[in-house]
């Protein structure tokens, strides 16, 4: 069995202030493995996802099995191993957005934008994801654009609203 002493790490760029904002909290943190979900929430935060050789560093730097790190990212639904775009369409589809319309706003955006839950266009620009319930419920259908959290949204205006996130950065 490899310990992670052992795993071979490819080196981060040290200049790159992605990593240098990962080393500062593993710093911060004095190395603990008790700190690993926030070191992956900045990890994250830093590059929209978590790239498998960031993991790997942040494997080496605790000084945890990879089994342990990994799995720990694949429990949470917040952390991914994918980039989801620099711009996320969230579709609730619990039970009250489903049955306002969740489903229609998600074959809309499908149609103008050629993608299904879970993938990134191309460029990277914009991705589209679902969650089993964001607990807006009184405000069904319920998407979240980047952070922005839209209520009772009508199909014919997802297209639009996403096309202004998406020009305007």
């Amino acid at each position: 069995m490899k310990t992670s002493s052992t795993i071979a790490t490819p080196e981060l760029p040290k200049t790159d202030p992605r990593v240098k904002l990962i080393a500062a909290k593993i710093k911060k943190e004095n190395h603990k493995a008790d700190a690993l979900i926030e070191i992956l929430h900045t990890a994250q935060n830093a590059y929209g996802y978590l790239p498998v050789n960031v993991l790997k560093y942040i494997t080496k730097e605790l000084h945890l099995p990879p089994s342990r790190v990994f799995s720990t990212v694949s429990f949470y639904h917040f952390f991914s191993l994918k980039s989801k775009g620099e711009h996320t369409c969230l579709v609730c589809t619990g039970t009250a957005c489903y049955v306002k319309g969740a489903q229609l706003i998600l074959n809309e955006i499908e149609k103008q934008f050629a993608l299904k839950p879970g993938h990134v266009t191309a460029d990277n620009k914009f991705g589209v994801q679902v969650a089993r319930c964001i607990g807006a419920c009184g405000l069904a259908p319920a998407v979240v654009l980047d952070d922005e959290v839209l209520a009772k949204v009508k199909t014919e205006e997802i297209a639009d609203k996403i096309n202004a996130k998406i020009v305007t950065s």
